[in-house]
Formats: C-alpha cells, sequence, structure tokens
C-alpha cells in the first residue's frame, strides 16, 4: 500500500472509531481539525441551533485564497448501529480483516472524508507554499438527520464570509459495486405526504348509511399508482409515487370507520416541482372520489429538493482522474436517494463522487483498504488537474 492510502485508511479507522450517531459528534470533528491545523488550514467550528431541533457541531476548513475555490463536502455523523449482536465486528472498533475495513461509517461517509482530507494535506504539502486558490472542507454532522443546523447554515455562513465555493465534491458513496462506476450529476427530490379520507361512520350491516372511507382511500391511490407523474428527463429516470402504509385503526369488525390514512412518498425528477406535486395530487384525488360522500385532506412535510448539475468541466475533470487511477470509465449517474447536494447546488456546480453502496446502513457496513487507497487517488489527482486547469480563471471557472 501507498504511504498516503495508509494514511487515509489511518484516519478512517480514527473516525469511525467517533459514536457520532446524530448529532453527536463524539469527537470526530476534532480529529479532522488536528491535522488540518497542522498543516495550515483554518479552521471554523461552527455550532447551529433552531427550536425544537439538537444543537450541531460542523466544520469549516480551508487552505488558500481567493478563486478558484474547490469544496470537498461530508458528514461525519452516521446512522445507530443497530442490533449489535448482527455484526460480526463491533460497530465503532474499526476493525480490518482480510483486507477490509468494518464499522459503521465506513462507507456512508467517513471513508470518503478520510480520503478527501488525505488528498487535500498531500496536495498542499507538496505546493510548499500557498496554493494558487482555495480548498475548503464542509464536514456536517447533520446529514443523516433533519439537515437543518448543519449543511444549510454552513453555507449560508461561507456565504457571509465571502467563502462561497466555485465547485464542490461531495463524497457520497455513489458506485453500486465498484469504485469508479458512476458520478452522481444529481439525485431525485423526496416528498413524503399522508393521505386522509373522512366517510360517516356506521353499521356494516346497513351500509347505506354511512360513507365507507377505505373505499375511497383505495380508489384514490389506485388512481395515483395508474397514472404516470412524467416519464423521466434526458437524465433522470422517472418520478415515482410508493405508499409506504395504509391504518384505519379500527378493532371492530363490523364497524365502518369514519376515516383511513395513506403514507406516501414520491421521489420526483427534474420535471416536477414540490407545489406542482402538491397540485397534481389534489387534482387526482378529487376526481378519483368524485360522485363519493367522501372529503380527503393531504399532508405534506417539507420536501427534499432535486438537484442537478448539467454535465461540464467538472465531472469531466473528475471523469479523467477516475479512469486514470480505475481504468474504468463512470457513467453519469442521477438515481439514489436525498444528499446534502440539494443545498449545495444553491450556491455552486457540485457533484458526488465516493465509496460503494453495498453495505451502507447494513450491519458490518465495511469497505475494503484498496477502495480506500484507489478513492485517495483519484481526490488527489482530481485536485491537481481542478487548480491546472481553473487557476487564472477570472471567475474560478
Amino acid at each position: 500500500m501507498t504511504t498516503l492510502g495508509e494514511k487515509a485508511v489511518a484516519l478512517a479507522q480514527d473516525l469511525i472509531r467517533c459514536a457520532s450517531v446524530t448529532p453527536r459528534d463524539e469527537g470526530a470533528l476534532q480529529v479532522l481539525i488536528e491535522p488540518l491545523e497542522k498543516a495550515r488550514f483554518t479552521c471554523d467550528r461552527l455550532t447551529f441551533s433552531e427550536e425544537g431541533t439538537p444543537d450541531v457541531d460542523n466544520l469549516v476548513a480551508r487552505l488558500g485564497d481567493g478563486p478558484p475555490h474547490l469544496c470537498f463536502a461530508g458528514h461525519t455523523d452516521v446512522v445507530p448501529p443497530g442490533d449489535k449482536a448482527l455484526w460480526t465486528h463491533p460497530p465503532f472498533a474499526a476493525e480490518i480483516a482480510d483486507g477490509v475495513l468494518y464499522g459503521r461509517g465506513a462507507s456512508d461517509m467517513k471513508g470518503a472524508i478520510a480520503c478527501f482530507v488525505t488528498a487535500a494535506l498531500d496536495y498542499s504539502k507538496s505546493k510548499g507554499r500557498e496554493i494558487e486558490g482555495t480548498i475548503s472542507l464542509l464536514i456536517t454532522g447533520d446529514e443523516e438527520g433533519p439537515s437543518i443546523n448543519g449543511t444549510p447554515k454552513v453555507l449560508r455562513w461561507m456565504e457571509q464570509k465571502g467563502l462561497k465555493p466555485d465547485h464542490c465534491i461531495v463524497g457520497e458513496p455513489s458506485n453500486s459495486t465498484k469504485l469508479g462506476e458512476a458520478i452522481k450529476i444529481g439525485r431525485r427530490g423526496s416528498l413524503n405526504g399522508r393521505l386522509t379520507v373522512t366517510g360517516q361512520q356506521g353499521h356494516v350491516a346497513i351500509p347505506h348509511l354511512a360513507a365507507n372511507p377505505i373505499k375511497g382511500l383505495v380508489q384514490a391511490l389506485a388512481k395515483l399508482y395508474d397514472t404516470p407523474l412524467d416519464y423521466g428527463s434526458a437524465h433522470f429516470s422517472p418520478s415515482n409515487l410508493e405508499v409506504t402504509s395504509i391504518d384505519v385503526g379500527n378493532p371492530a369488525t363490523n364497524v365502518i370507520p369514519a376515516s383511513a390514512e395513506a403514507r406516501f412518498n414520491i421521489r420526483f425528477n427534474d420535471r416536477q416541482r414540490p407545489d406542482g406535486l402538491h397540485t397534481l395530487l389534489q387534482e387526482e384525488i378529487t376526481q378519483a372520489l368524485a360522485g363519493m360522500e367522501l372529503s380527503f385532506k393531504i399532508d405534506f412535510e417539507p420536501p427534499g429538493q432535486a438537484f442537478f448539475t448539467e454535465p461540464g468541466p467538472l465531472d469531466a475533470l473528475l471523469s479523467e482522474a477516475v479512469s486514470e487511477i480505475t481504468g474504468l470509465t463512470p457513467t453519469l449517474s442521477t438515481d439514489g436517494g436525498t444528499s446534502d447536494a440539494r443545498h449545495i447546488k444553491d450556491y455552486c456546480p457540485v457533484v458526488e463522487f465516493g465509496l460503494t453502496t453495498e453495505t451502507i446502513h447494513k450491519a458490518d457496513e465495511n469497505v475494503k483498504i484498496s477502495d480506500l487507497e484507489q478513492l485517495t487517488a483519484i481526490y488527489r489527482r482530481f485536485i491537481e488537474r481542478y487548480f491546472d486547469n481553473f487557476a487564472g480563471a477570472p471567475d474560478g471557472r
């Protein structure tokens, strides 16, 4: 293994040993701050609060000044390990066995953070002086949580300080099975809703004196399933609605209930907007229940916005680095769930590239040591290419 790879693995182990289940930090940010400050990075530890949500610790580390400004973004918070009896290696021990590093966050995404921090440190060391531009690291502890006191507020702080990036790479796991398969240039948005249909309670033996909301709920859901939201776009698959639960709460077998509800999730592409989906569902359900003595309402949760970055120099330079290190030509993908890139897209072009998704959020989450080594090399080569390409440009682009 290369020296650079060894450093990334050691840093990943130190991060995994911090049991930073959302929203706790448990020392994870300090693990990063120590080597960054030694390498002349300015580190700002930012704690944000909001009523009804937990306080969250975040970190902005930066080296250099002015354009071009390259930002690497990620999160040190992790999901709970679940039943520890299901783990063959303790979730926060960071054990290595047969060339594999085990632990919660190994792939999602402490491993990638260790790789891009190591690559940034090596690049800064190689210059022996201030770099021509800026490298920054945006690290939050709130990605697996409500994402309120993390990346959105850090970005606003960065903009107020004149630290708005020109380009950003988020180190989320982007490959299904093999490092180098895909770069994510977008992700679908996510919209959760609850449909409640209200009728008239009554006796099952005299249904004409009641109005069964279950019949209306089933009819409404059938229409939603039968009516495509769209047929996809140039870079996205079709938007999709899935019912996730149906609840009546009726313990009696001889009573028609007064109401019934269903919860659903829509993963939507760049052809849709949350407000447009609100209107569409209202119209479809109104049609489905026409002529029935029923009423309905839909309650929506705040959406997870979609993001999309037009293919351009950012993904092209990253693709070159990936191909050079792995021999693969990555596809430009938009599948998967939401991420903090949905916030970053409002500030600069952003793509995602990290480890594989095979074991994320599972017991025995793990990453191959060879993948950590290769990912560090990819990030390192990309940084070099980025500043060679953009340094000297008037606006850093």
